[in-house]
């Protein structure tokens, strides 16, 4: 049932048209992830029970460098909700909002979709993270960034997220 809820999960994500550069992480109360995935940088902190904070850096080729800050609160244990501002590297801002899923897919294997709107943008991404040891997960991603101005971005990545 888990299963089948994150795989329509993920096709209402991709067809509503608006994610999350980083990967949605399982955090305990105090501990912190640090990761890179494709051209994405991020720490995020477990600051309470529900809620995390976090910081990213993106680098979107002709859009330049943009820098996150933002909120999650878990609502339940596989949906989050986002809030976040976006400094895009032209002197712009934006703040958005946005929704996270994520849930088992396997042992050591959990999938997960999210997506942000913002005035400026929209953005999705779906992807998984297979646990290699206790701290340290593995993802693959799939972001679509979609500017109000300019080409979309697609960008298939891996990347690495350590926890402490």
């Amino acid at each position: 049932m888990k299963k089948s809820l994150l795989i329509l999960g993920a096709f209402v994500t991709l067809s509503a048209g608006t994610a999350f550069a980083a990967p949605l992480n399982n955090l305990d109360n105090g501990q912190t992830a640090v990761g890179v995935s494709g051209d994405t940088v991020y720490i995020e902190h477990k600051l309470a029970d529900r809620f995390t904070i976090g910081y990213q850096s993106i680098d979107r080729d002709y859009y330049g460098d943009m820098k996150d800050f933002y909120g999650q609160y878990q609502f339940s244990n596989n949906l989050k909700g986002i809030i976040g501002h976006r400094d895009f590297d032209y002197n712009d801002s934006s703040m958005y909002l946005g929704l996270g899923l994520q849930g088992p897919l396997a042992p050591k294997l959990d999938g997960f979709a999210a997506f942000i709107a913002g005035d400026e943008f929209n953005e999705v991404q779906v992807g998984a993270g297979y646990q290699i040891a206790a701290n340290v997960d593995l993802n693959l991603t799939y972001t679509n960034f979609m500017p109000d101005h300019g080409r979309d971005k697609d960008e298939f990545a891996i990347g690495a997220t350590l926890k402490f």
